[in-house]
């Protein structure tokens, strides 16, 4: 899919809420903390991030993220992440994490 439009302006890439008051909220991020994916959208998607598992009061498995500081390190490095991680999406089907850092999904690879 292409952009609509170009732009210089790279400000949909990111922000930081500092008047949040879960601020911080992931720690270990070295450049500027990017709020914008504050909920991550690969939640539901196999991701390389660390995450634990935990079963719901109703029954079902969800992602622990709150080690995960890859959606929120940086506006233009979080950016990209997530766009490469969601052009070619896997759904996540419960299991545990076996390895951290997943390798991407195969088309997913970043341009040299």
């Amino acid at each position: 899919m292409e952009p609509k439009d170009s732009t210089e302006n790279e400000a949909y890439k990111g922000f930081t809420n500092s008047a949040c008051p879960f601020m911080p909220c992931h720690q270990g991020v070295s450049r500027e903390f990017n709020c914008l994916f504050c909920y991550c959208p690969l939640i539901a998607y196999e991701c390389p991030g660390p995450y634990t598992v935990f079963t719901d009061p109703r029954g079902m498995r969800r992602k622990d993220c709150s080690d995960c500081t890859l959606p929120h390190d940086g506006y233009r490095q979080s950016w990209h992440f997530i766009q490469k991680w969601l052009e070619r999406p896997v759904l996540w089907d419960g299991h545990e994490q076996t390895r951290y850092r997943v390798a991407r999904p195969e088309d997913a690879q970043p341009e040299p």
